[in-house]
């Protein structure tokens, strides 16, 4: 290995935030601290920065959103509408990259716990070096687990660091089994959760703890145990050429307990110790609820959080933010990453209710009505009147007045109307794709922050869903079901005229809309509705907005955007073509 070129990040607060500023060679990285630090960085750089997924791959951001049926880019470049029209490719660059940056970061990783016990005993303790080690080898799980999330079974290396001067039939590896993936990274998981601490040294937020490696054990678990990876005869027939099967063709309920226990684990040791629900106090519960909900998004490192990329460069700020011709630049953006209908739909009433369950929705029509966020009633359509809090946290609809107001003379209101401020006759590309932008994780500024990877909002909805699929009569079910709702500002399920669901598969439906609208714009849809098996339905033909090229009440009629296509090949991402071409034993997924 000649010299590595270290990109790292460093901070008082945030261990990842510093900039690449030297290449040094392999035989200084453990002559001191300093250096030892540095190429660790190094490895956690490798971490996605979901807060740019305008352009995808770069700093491994995913297309998450835009590629669920949550939103929209209008913007063509974003690699999201190659997807969602199934028009992506296993030559396209975006699908090598990504894959090629996780295998760097592991073999990266890999050879940084192997040298560690080497550095210099001075500067490096015996504890920093155990729990360095551990670092490195949760990251490198963590990689290994956003590979398989995404390409399903990949090449395990384990402990190896390739020899690139080895004989090539020795280079040419096999995929490994699905199952015997996750086991491994649940395996090195809590390998690491021996050395790991439980509060981030000398407040250095961003570095792996135990609470983090045992998170992602539940999320790995829930892989394992969902029906795309569970029992799913689609892909019986990929196998090595060896005949190895590399999908479990059939279906193991207790791979649902596997990861419920691991769930309830999690929650006995760090809940409320080490992670809580954000909770804001407010006079008015509905602003309370509004306030818990937008800010456990924007306020960093608050004890909701388990894990977020530290210090991430922020495109979201200006993606989310509508256009605002007019106004000051503090209060403008590119408005281009609009929420679907469907999306709009999904959100409840302020009663809790589905909007087709609730009598006193309207989906035509204006009354005045005064959002959380406002100062004041507005003439508003009737389909934003009287919604649930994570709506006015989730949604930026026409007539919304927005979050920075940026010291304007007059109120800042976003319109998406043909001639309004954010609309089409402003700009062809800055503009909503749909008559809505995202408005969930915007901050007061776009200055680099915490990009928020995983919180204990998740892991309750991942217990109770585990818990549903295998003991659908435990009581925990409601009981975090509940929790999470009512941290939302909505009446709990058996609570007043609110029946709880009966049955499992009604239980398995509420639990799937919750958390649908609790985690919308959060990176979790595109993966939920692959694992369990029915984007064919929710990712496959129409997709409603607004009508962007009137202005007047007719610009609130649903319009057809786009049609989109999923086939049963996308549920996975390919393996990337040249890894098929130079390996034979490298297995293509199905269809590709």
């Amino acid at each position: 290995m000649g010299s590595l070129a270290l990109s790292f990040l460093s901070g008082c607060k945030n261990y990842l935030d510093q900039v690449p500023d030297d290449v040094i060679t392999v035989d200084d990285i453990f002559k001191s601290k300093a250096n030892t630090d540095k190429f660790l960085a190094n490895i956690y750089n490798t971490l996605p920065n979901e807060l740019a997924q305008r352009f995808v791959g770069t700093g491994n951001a995913g297309p998450w959103t835009a590629a669920s049926d949550e939103a929209k880019y209008t913007w063509d470049f974003n690699y999201a509408n190659n997807m969602t029209a199934s028009v992506w490719s296993n030559t396209d660059g975006t699908i090598a990259d990504i894959y090629k940056s996780y295998y760097q970061g592991i073999r990266n990783a890999t050879y940084f716990m192997q040298e560690i016990d080497n550095a210099n005993p001075v500067e490096v303790t015996s504890v920093m070096k155990s729990t360095y080690k551990a670092e490195a080898r949760a990251l490198r799980a963590l990689y290994y687990f956003y590979l398989i999330r995404s390409y399903g079974p990949v090449v395990l290396i384990g402990d190896q660091v390739l020899d690139f001067t080895a004989p090539i039939a020795d280079l040419k590896l096999s995929r490994t089994p699905f199952d015997q993936c996750v086991d491994y990274i649940v395996t090195e998981l809590d390998e690491a959760y021996k050395d790991l601490p439980y509060i981030p040294n000398n407040s250095e937020y961003g570095r792996i703890t135990k609470g983090v490696v045992k998170a992602y054990k539940v999320e790995a678990l829930m892989l394992k145990a969902s029906p795309l990876f569970n029992g799913n005869l689609d892909y019986a027939g990929v196998k090595n050429l060896d005949g190895t099967a590399l999908f479990s063709a059939t279906e193991d309920k207790q791979k649902w307990n596997d990861a419920a226990v691991a769930a309830q684990e999690f929650i006995t040791e760090f809940v409320p110790s080490y992670y809580s629900l954000y909770q804001e106090s407010n006079s008015d519960p509905f602003l309370a609820a509004y306030l818990s909900c937008r800010n456990v998004m924007t306020v960093d490192w608050n004890k909701e959080w388990i894990f977020a990329r530290s210090n991430s460069g922020n495109n979201t700020q200006y993606d989310r933010t509508p256009k605002h011709v007019g106004f000051p630049s503090a209060a403008q953006g590119g408005g281009a990453l609009g929420a679907t209908q469907s999306m709009v739909d999904a959100y409840f009433t302020k009663d809790g209710l589905s909007i087709a369950d609730d009598e006193g929705y309207k989906d035509n029509g204006f009354s005045n009505f005064k959002a959380p966020y406002d100062v004041a009633e507005r003439r508003t359509f009737n389909m934003y009147v009287n919604r649930e809090p994570r709506f006015y946290v989730g949604i930026t609809y026409s007539g919304s007045y927005w979050l920075n107001q940026a010291n304007s003379s007059t109120a800042v209101i976003s319109l998406f109307n043909k001639s309004g401020n954010s609309g089409r006759s402003q700009s062809t590309s800055d503009v909503t794709p749909t008559g809505y932008t995202v408005r969930k994780n915007v901050a007061s500024n776009g200055n680099t922050r915490g990009a928020l990877m995983l919180r204990l909002a998740n892991i309750y909805l991942d217990y109770i869903e585990a818990l549903n699929e295998f003991s659908p009569n435990d009581p925990d079910i409601l009981k975090y079901l509940n929790i999470i709702r009512k941290r939302a500002g909505i009446i709990g399920y058996g609570e007043g005229s609110l029946a709880a669901p009966v049955g499992q598969s009604v239980m398995r439906e509420v639990i799937r809309k919750e958390r649908r609208v609790e985690l919308a714009f959060e990176n979790a849809r595109y993966f939920d509705t692959r694992r369990w098996k029915i984007a064919e339905t929710t990712d496959n033909g129409p997709v409603y907005g607004l009508n962007l090229d009137v202005d007047g009440d007719d610009f609130f009629k649903k319009t057809l955007i786009e049609t989109r296509v999923f086939k049963k090949r996308d549920y996975l991402f390919p393996i990337p073509n040249n890894e098929v071409l130079k390996n034979e034993n490298m297995i293509q997924n199905l269809n590709w």
